[in-house]
């Protein structure tokens, strides 16, 4: 098919860019096994070319005629050679069908950004990123989102293929519970940032499973990238062991965002900039359906992992994305900003938590994990425990840590709570650490920044107190380091083994 010369450049609204191409027509298509309308199958190849600066999502409609069973689509794209420095071709791929592409709308039928060079959709099955379902008569869009564009542009090459014939059933999806049998009130361990085969992932949802419970994890939550087609993968897996919620990771040009623990099917949107002024309403629908707003790796390194959007509409933080590195030190200290201006009446704090984001080997399920404290194994009562900020992470189930504040009439707060006595009464910061490797040590941070430190012995275990007073400190949390790489000639801390939320001390 011959792409239009010019083609037509719009807008949806408050969302990004978006171009559609000419439709793609099996009227008069020929049929490469001779069949008929009703049985075998047809094929057309589209090619074309986008320059640096395309939008960010190209349509591709094609009419989709009564009687097909299903519809399978493959792609691919020139990798041309770029100067050093200068960002290659790189270009994703999803689905809508014939309910239509608006934002946050019906017709979403998958995504599997870069992952796959091609898909399959049917009544009975779909691949992994894909929902199956009926392929209704109508006009479907296949979305290019050319991600990156070399100076030379990309060119494009899609194939789609209709397969006619019975549609047969969709299987009725089986969600995990939610809800565990649990101990009760207690400190539940979990990571809520993992990927499958679903998106970009190389496991299983049996091998993710596995995983989880060598790492000692009571609960995850199945986060990929800007599908749900993992929600009901998971039949079999879970137990009176292991809770596993159902998420996405929203994955905008702009920054990436946790949807934790969202109800299970339901879609969130991902194709907006910050420039469009579109989070807050998207923030919202994470919300309505049950789940927590999480902007994750905001320092990531990648392009389009920087978060954007701004931190009014989150519930928590993920200030620790995997191996501990350069981008989670400064999102650390951006955080630890962010508490000193909620100390001085600045709005609300927002909690920090931590998440493998574990793809592939040798990725690690649960480094790190959040330990929370909630009143039991339950999506609710884990999700109020984030968002209190009652939880501390760790970067293995090897690791306990407990943090109090005790004043001198017996007050008692722990983590994510508030000491409230009068600003000049002294107060006593308990920590106790256990299981930590050689070389680690402790710090105590407040407001001024840190008061306190010492080593751990070789044992890994140790318990510390320091006194201070509101007037003093208005927070105080803990951090559990290991010795930094350069000995500390540099004076940048080693890489984190436990960090905790704070405890507020004072009566405001």
């Amino acid at each position: 098919m011959q792409r239009r010369s010019v083609l037509r450049l719009s807008a949806l609204a408050g969302a990004a860019g978006m171009l559609t191409l000419d439709p793609v027509t099996f009227a008069q298509a020929e049929e490469r096994d001779g069949g008929s309308e009703g049985s075998g199958e047809r094929t057309k190849t589209v090619t074309g070319h986008l320059p640096t600066g395309s939008p960010d999502f190209v349509y591709l409609p094609v009419e989709v005629p009564r009687g097909v069973r299903e519809i399978a689509v493959s792609y691919s794209y020139e990798r041309p050679a770029v100067p050093a420095g200068t960002q290659g071709n790189a270009c994703d791929i999803g689905i809508f069908d014939e309910r239509g592409t608006d934002l946050g709308g019906r017709g979403f039928r998958g995504w599997s950004g870069g992952a796959r060079t091609e898909f399959a959709i049917s009544a009975e099955q779909a691949t992994p990123g894909y929902l199956a379902g009926p392929v209704g008569a109508g006009t479907w869009y296949v979305v290019l989102g050319p991600y990156t564009v070399a100076p030379q542009g990309l060119d494009y090459k899609v194939t789609v293929t209709l397969r006619f014939g019975e549609p047969g059933e969709t299987p009725k999806p089986v969600y995990p519970p939610q809800r565990a049998k649990g101990r009760g009130r207690a400190w539940y361990r979990g990571d809520s940032h993992l990927h499958t085969i679903h998106s970009d992932g190389k496991r299983t949802p049996a091998e993710v499973a596995a995983a989880a419970r060598a790492a000692g994890l009571d609960f995850i939550t199945t986060t990929e990238h800007n599908t749900t087609s993992s929600h009901p993968a998971w039949a079999g897996l879970w137990g009176d062991d292991l809770l596993i919620l159902t998420g996405e990771e929203v994955t905008t040009r702009n920054g990436h965002v946790v949807a934790l623990g969202t109800d299970p099917g339901v879609f969130i949107d991902w194709r907006y900039r910050a420039r469009d002024n579109a989070f807050g309403k998207y923030a919202r629908k994470i919300r309505q359906a049950g789940g927590l707003v999480i902007p994750a790796h905001p320092h990531g390194t990648c392009v389009g992992c920087n978060w954007k959007f701004g931190f009014n509409d989150a519930d928590a933080v993920e200030v620790w994305n995997a191996d501990f590195t350069p981008d989670d030190e400064v999102t650390v200290q951006e955080w630890d900003n962010t508490l000193v201006a909620a100390a001085r009446g600045e709005g609300r704090w927002l909690p920090a938590v931590g998440h493998s984001d574990a793809h592939r080997e040798p990725q690690v399920v649960g480094f790190p994990q959040t330990v929370v404290l909630a009143d039991d194994l339950s999506r609710t009562a884990i999700q109020d425990g984030i968002r209190a900020g009652r939880c501390w992470i760790a970067e293995s189930s090897a690791i306990d840590l407990t943090l109090e504040v005790v004043g001198g009439r017996g007050e008692h707060a722990g983590i994510g709570e508030r000491l409230k006595v009068g600003r000049q009464d002294e107060v006593t910061v308990r920590l106790k650490v256990s299981g930590v490797g050689r070389g680690c040590s402790i710090r105590l941070i407040t407001d001024q920044g840190q008061l306190f430190g010492t080593a751990v012995p070789d044992s890994g275990s140790t318990t510390a107190e320091w006194r201070t007073t509101p007037s003093y400190a208005a927070y105080v949390r803990a951090e559990v380091r290991h010795a930094p790489a350069d000995g500390g000639a540099s004076g940048i801390p080693g890489p984190m083994a436990a960090m905790t939320n704070p405890i507020w001390l004072g009566e405001r």
